[in-house]
C-alpha cells in the first residue's frame, strides 16, 4: 500500500497532499514551524492587510483555477482594480508609467529615442542563446543595453530579487530562451506563440489575471491544511530519511513508500539521508526585507494609480521599489489610508536587506519622498525579513537539477519538488506540487496495472 511523507508545509507540499489525497492515497505532511504556508503570510492589524511574502497569483495556467474552485475558494478570490496594470519605473528620478500598448511605447518617455529604434532589429538578428547565457547578455544581445538598464535590471531585482547578469536565460525564463529558440526572435515569439497558448488553454504572463483571496494570499494554505486535517504535523521537524528493505523509507519512526521534499534546498542539507545533498548548499537564497508602511492618502504627490513602482539599479536608490498593494486590490487599508510595501536587498544589494529596522525606515522613506512626493511619516508599519527568500537560477543551475534527477534515479521513491525546482512563483510552486503528486500517482497506477497483467 502506498504510502508517501512529505516534508515541508508550504505552498508545493500542501498541494502535492491535497491531490495524493483526492486519489485515496494516505499521505502526512510534517511541519517543523507552527503554521503552514511558508512564505505565504497574511497579517490584518490597525486596519491593514499586510502580505509578508507574496501578494498574489497569476492565472496562467488551468489547473489553477480548477484547483481553487475544488478547494470551494472560487468564491473568495479577489481580483486586481483595472488600475494594477499601470506599472512605473524610475527613470531620471522620476516614476514613469510603462507603456502598455506598442501605441504607447512609441510615445513613451520610459525609453529612448534610439532603444525604440534599438528594438525594431530585433527580429533580424540571427545568433541564437546557449545555455550558459546570462539574462544581461541575452538581453543586450537581443534588446540592447538599455533595456536592460530600464526594463529587465529592476524587473528582475524587483520580482526575483535577482542579479540579470548572474541569472541563467534559458533557467531562470526558459519561456524566454524558447521563444528564441524556436522562433528566432521574441518578437515573432511572442505573436506566434499566442496561438499555442490558446491550444494549451495557457495565458501570457503580461495578460493573465492577477488575483488574491478576500482575507489575503494565506486563505489558499489554510484552505489546503482544513481539507487535509490530522494529515498535517505541525512542529515536527524531520532529522533525516532512512531507507529500509522493499524500496520503504523510515521517516520520523514511520515506513513511506514515497518521500517528498517541499522544502528549500538549504533546508534539506540538514538532513540525515544516505543521499549526497551536499552539493544542493551551493543554491543562492539573497535576503529580502519587506517593509510595509501605511499613509494618509493625501501625503503622497503622486496618485499611487498603480501595481507599483520599480527601481532600476542605475538610478543609485536605496530600495528595489515599492507596491502599492491598496490600489492593487480593495480592503488592503482602511478609508482614506494607502498601504505601500517596499522591498529592500536581494542579489544586488543583500547587505541593505540585514539593516536594522530603524535604517531601513529611514532609507525607504527618503526613496518616497524623492519619488512619490511623500510628506511626513507612516501612521503603520510592519516590517519581514527573509534571510534566505528566493533561490536564484543561476548560469551553471543545471548541475543542480541534474543532481536532483540522479538522486531519484538512484533512489526511488524520493522526489524533489518546490521553487528550487520548478519555478519561483506561487503558481510555479502550486503546479510544482500538482505535478510531484501526479507522478506519484502514476507510478502507484503503473505497478497496479503490471500486476494484474495475465
Amino acid at each position: 500500500m502506498q504510502k508517501v511523507a512529505i516534508i515541508g508545509a508550504g505552498i508545493t507540499g500542501l498541494t502535492a497532499a491535497f491531490e495524493l489525497k483526492e486519489k485515496g492515497i494516505d499521505c502526512t505532511v510534517f511541519e517543523a514551524s507552527d503554521r503552514v504556508g511558508g512564505c505565504i503570510q497574511t497579517v490584518r492589524e490597525d486596519g491593514f492587510l499586510v502580505e509578508c511574502g507574496p501578494n498574489s497569483i497569476l492565472d496562467t495556467h488551468p489547473h489553477l483555477g480548477k484547483l481553487i474552485a475544488r478547494l470551494g475558494l472560487e468564491g473568495n478570490k479577489l481580483p486586481s482594480k483595472p488600475e494594477a496594470n499601470n506599472r512605473f519605473i524610475v527613470r531620471d528620478g522620476k516614476p514613469i508609467a510603462l507603456p502598455t500598448s506598442p501605441q504607447a511605447f512609441i510615445l513613451s518617455d520610459a525609453f529612448s529615442t534610439r532603444a525604440k529604434l534599438r528594438l525594431l532589429r530585433e527580429p533580424f538578428i540571427k545568433s541564437k542563446s546557449n545555455e550558459q547565457e546570462s539574462l544581461a547578455d541575452f538581453v543586450v544581445r537581443r534588446l540592447g543595453q538599455e533595456f536592460l538598464d530600464y526594463a529587465i535590471n529592476p524587473f528582475v531585482s524587483g520580482v526575483y530579487a535577482g542579479d540579470p547578469a548572474k541569472l541563467s536565460t534559458c533557467h531562470a525564463f526558459p519561456k524566454l530562451y524558447a521563444l528564441e529558440q524556436k522562433y528566432g526572435s521574441l518578437i515573432k515569439g511572442a505573436i506566434n506563440g499566442a496561438k499555442e497558448r490558446k491550444q494549451r488553454e495557457e495565458v501570457a504572463t503580461k495578460d493573465a489575471r492577477m488575483f488574491t483571496f478576500d482575507d489575503g494570499m494565506e486563505v489558499l494554505p489554510r484552505q489546503l491544511a482544513a481539507k487535509l486535517g490530522e494529515a498535517i504535523r505541525l512542529n515536527t521537524p524531520v532529522a533525516g530519511i532512512q531507507p529500509l528493505d522493499e524500496g520503504k523509507w523510515l521517516v520520523n519512526c514511520e515506513e513511506f513508500t514515497d518521500v517528498v521534499l517541499a522544502i528549500p534546498t538549504h533546508a534539506q542539507t540538514e538532513l540525515n539521508v544516505p543521499f549526497d545533498l551536499a552539493p544542493l548548499s551551493a543554491v543562492y537564497y539573497p535576503p529580502v526585507a519587506s517593509l510595509s508602511l501605511g499613509f494618509g492618502i493625501n501625503q503622497f504627490m503622486h496618485a499611487l494609480n498603480g501595481f507599483g513602482m520599480l527601481i532600476p539599479k542605475i538610478e543609485n536608490r536605496f530600495s528595489l521599489g515599492a507596491l502599492f498593494p491598496s490600489s492593487i486590490f480593495a480592503e488592503r487599508a482602511p478609508g482614506g489610508m494607502a498601504l505601500l510595501t517596499v522591498f529592500i536587498g536581494g542579489s544586488q544589494s543583500p547587505d541593505r536587506a540585514l539593516m536594522d529596522e530603524e535604517m531601513l525606515l529611514a532609507n525607504a522613506l527618503k526613496d518616497l519622498k524623492d519619488l512619490l512626493g511623500l510628506d511626513g511619516e507612516p501612521d503603520y508599519k510592519h516590517l519581514s525579513v527573509w534571510p534566505k527568500a528566493i533561490p536564484q537560477y543561476v548560469v551553471g543551475y543545471e548541475k543542480y537539477l541534474n543532481h536532483m534527477k540522479q538522486i531519484e534515479g538512484a533512489y526511488p521513491g524520493i522526489h524533489f519538488a518546490g521553487h528550487y525546482r520548478d519555478g519561483i512563483s506561487v503558481a510555479n510552486s502550486i503546479l510544482s506540487g500538482i505535478n510531484v503528486a501526479d507522478k506519484i500517482i502514476n507510478h502507484e497506477d503503473a505497478k497496479d496495472t503490471k500486476r494484474h497483467e495475465p
